[in-house]
């Protein structure tokens, strides 16, 4: 296992303290494994903590439709026994007494799946995290247990409004595209899943070579041969790993989306596709985020809560893709006032793309981003989870020293050309969950045309 080092000097970002800095991360290193598998050590001052992560560029965006929800059964069966965990139980009851933390997650781009306990477990946690990985027997008696508890958890987001009123906008954003389909599937979907058509997605994805294995925390010199002994086997063979990239969705005019739901509040998500995991305007798209809806003292927050009234909840976040992405503010809002609202956030869109931001407003939310960085990678489960998308997702993995750089670096005029570029309202979609029955009757709700 050859490693390539990467030594970072700690410097002043701005006005984050040099010593915080210090603690983000001195020092990472790749490294590859004979089967193909690269992995990340990411060494942590301080901790007596150790994480283990694994990535695979799996998810729901790579199925047919009549697969939709197989990434995340998947995820839900690695936890169901191995030959040499049979059971569940086996599984939870040996981290539980160790006082781990363990969970798995399916995205539309990945699959992860984790354990952080003490350093003095590591072992422990590489072997579980291993024998999950490449020993889940897919037990037919435990998957059709499963599909139901899988039906429930879609349920459970469905009943989310504020959730599942972003999903909608996604279904709207994408139309006609996996990127639109929701990651746990539909109930049809689920029901009608087989053990065959499971284990051969599972062996057509889950190949060392497509895996990235973090290790972050507490390390020492004994984990290079660790990790060999319990991730270093050729599993399964593949001729080369699997990426799969779709065509950038396309973009139509103005679209709604409505679900009726007999609610006290209306819950809207609107926005607008932006941009990929690695598009170099995304620093400054992060800053336009912030000052839109990212804070309490955001634009958004001050003009629809604080003035006015008429929301409880009221955000805007980003979503990335390979090839894609987008930005959508949410709202839980008094809906006898949905229009008074909606005017109002999209009177901000325009305000941002005709004169930008002030250098108040800059300022601010590059410390802001900064700062919540800082405190966010001071557990190692996040330097894990940062270096773990920055390797599968990006081109280049950057530190987070290197992305406060980027950040430092945006002026005024990239954050407008960017809302200029993003806030088009021929590219708006909408989609709300409310006393709408159609989407005609939403446009006239919100007054839209």
């Amino acid at each position: 296992m050859e490693d390539d080092l990467a030594v970072v000097e700690v410097v002043v970002a701005g006005k984050i303290n040099c010593q915080k800095l210090s603690s983000i991360i001195i020092m990472y290193s790749k490294s590859k494994l004979s089967n193909g598998a690269t992995v990340i050590t990411v060494p942590v001052k301080g901790t007596e903590a150790a994480t283990v992560l694994t990535l695979f560029p799996v998810g729901s965006r790579y199925e047919k439709e009549k697969q939709s929800g197989l990434s995340h059964f998947i995820e839900h069966m690695m936890f169901k026994g191995t030959l040499k965990r049979p059971s569940t139980l086996d599984i939870s009851q040996e981290l539980d007494k160790v006082g781990a933390e363990y969970n798995a997650y399916t995205s539309r781009d990945y699959t992860g799946y984790y354990v952080k306990a003490s350093f003095e477990h590591l072992d422990l946690s590489l072997d579980l995290l291993s024998d999950m990985l490449w020993g889940s027997q897919f037990k037919e008696e435990e998957l059709e247990k499963e599909k139901g508890v899988i039906v429930e958890e879609l349920n459970m987001y469905k009943d989310n409004p504020t959730m599942y009123a972003e999903q909608l906008f996604e279904e709207t954003l994408y139309a006609n595209h996996p990127l639109g389909r929701d990651v746990g599937g539909l109930e049809k979907t689920v029901r009608q899943m087989t053990r065959k058509e499971m284990v051969g997605y599972y062996e057509s994805f889950y190949q060392p070579q497509n895996m990235i294995l973090v290790v972050a925390g507490r390390i020492d010199s004994h984990l290079k041969s660790k990790v060999i002994k319990f991730f270093g086997s050729n599993h399964h063979k593949s001729s080369k790993p699997i990426f799969k990239i779709y065509k950038q969705p396309e973009k139509t005019p103005v679209r709604l989306k409505s679900f009726y739901k007999k609610t006290d509040q209306a819950h809207l998500a609107l926005g607008f596709p932006s941009f990929s995991y690695d598009n170099s305007k995304n620093p400054a798209l992060a800053i336009l985020n912030v000052v839109l809806g990212g804070t309490m003292s955001s634009r958004l927050f001050v003009e629809v809560r604080e003035k006015r009234g008429l929301a409880y909840m009221i955000n805007s976040g980003l979503n990335r893709y390979y090839e894609t992405g987008n930005l959508v503010v949410r709202a839980g809002l008094d809906k006898n006032r949905v229009a008074e609202a909606a005017e109002i956030i999209l009177n901000e869109f325009e305000k941002i793309k005709e004169k930008g931001v002030t250098k108040e407003e800059l300022s601010m939310a590059k410390e802001n981003l900064a700062g919540r960085m800082v405190l966010a990678l001071e557990d190692s489960s996040a330097q894990a989870e940062w270096y773990g998308k920055q390797a599968l997702l990006m081109k280049k993995i950057r530190t987070p020293l290197e992305e406060i750089k980027r950040l430092r670096a945006v002026t005024l005029k990239e954050v407008q050309a960017v809302a200029k570029e993003v806030f088009q309202n021929k590219f708006l979609r909408v989609a709300a969950i409310g006393p709408y029955a159609t989407a005609g009757d939403l446009a006239e709700a919100l007054k839209i045309k």
